[in-house]
């Protein structure tokens, strides 16, 4: 796969590729990411790249030309189609789904806005969605770019040396990730839930799924509220529910 990030700071989306996971897999050719500077594109002597909004205020707003030459630029590096995202606060909210189908894309066109944003003209033209990793605001699109390369460059195959890795992921089904735990199996901080070290495969199994329900109750029953669960779901779960509040001795939801 191939990712193309137009940015003013292409040495930051160079650098965060090639760490860990996401560096792993532009090494093994599974994925490249290629960054692209609007002001190498912009013209005059000082290469500029905003200017102040029109109807007054505060701040700065990108130009369209510099903009349309860099994605032109990157569009004409790989003659395979790919979506152009923007990295906005105004945008969907990133999710797993969402990721997913981004890495089974073979291309995919990364925009980094920066100042008060884009020319809203550019936007409409020019870009296919509009994402955002949380509701807040940041200095620029390249922490969201990052976040994005690197969820859909971990999902390339190859990229995990586990593949279940993924699978097992927080959100992959749904639900928030299960607890973990490693050596040593007994510590001042306390002791290795039993059952993960019985060798009994479906009783881990089946712990796990009972953890990962009852975390996702406990941190985000919005998620829950949109699944349907079948009855062995159901039944775990309120294995969970009834074990926390005897824990607790509560009788009501957290």
């Amino acid at each position: 796969m191939r990712l193309d990030v137009v940015t003013l700071f292409p040495d930051f989306i160079h650098a965060s590729a090639a760490l860990g996971v996401v560096g792993r897999a532009c090494e093994r050719g599974l994925l490249e990411v290629v960054a692209h500077n609007p002001r190498d594109f912009a013209a005059g002597n000082y290469r500029r790249v905003d200017e102040r909004p029109f109807g007054g205020g505060p701040g700065m707003v990108m130009l369209i030309d510099p903009l349309r030459a860099t994605l032109a630029a990157a569009r004409a590096a790989d003659p395979r189609p790919a979506p152009v995202v923007l990295l906005s606060p105004q945008g969907e909210r990133l999710t797993q789904r969402r990721v997913r189908a981004f890495a089974a894309m073979p291309r995919l066109i990364l925009v980094c806005g920066r100042y008060e944003g884009l020319d809203e003209r550019f936007v409409e033209a020019e870009i296919d969605h509009e994402l955002s990793i949380g509701d807040y605001v940041l200095s620029g699109g390249e922490l969201g770019a990052a976040v994005v390369i690197d969820a859909v460059g971990r999902l390339q195959e190859g990229a995990l040396n586990d593949a279940e890795s993924a699978a097992q992921d927080s959100f992959e089904d749904g639900l928030l990730d299960c607890p973990h735990y490693t050596r040593p199996e007994r510590h001042e901080l306390g002791e290795v839930p039993a059952v993960l070290h019985g060798g009994d495969h479906r009783a881990i199994a089946r712990w796990r799924r009972r953890q990962s329900l009852g975390r996702t109750w406990l941190r985000r029953p919005d998620l829950l509220a949109r699944m349907q669960l079948d009855r062995v779901d159901r039944t775990l779960l309120e294995e969970f529910q009834r074990e926390w509040r005897a824990a607790r001795g509560r009788d009501t939801n957290p």
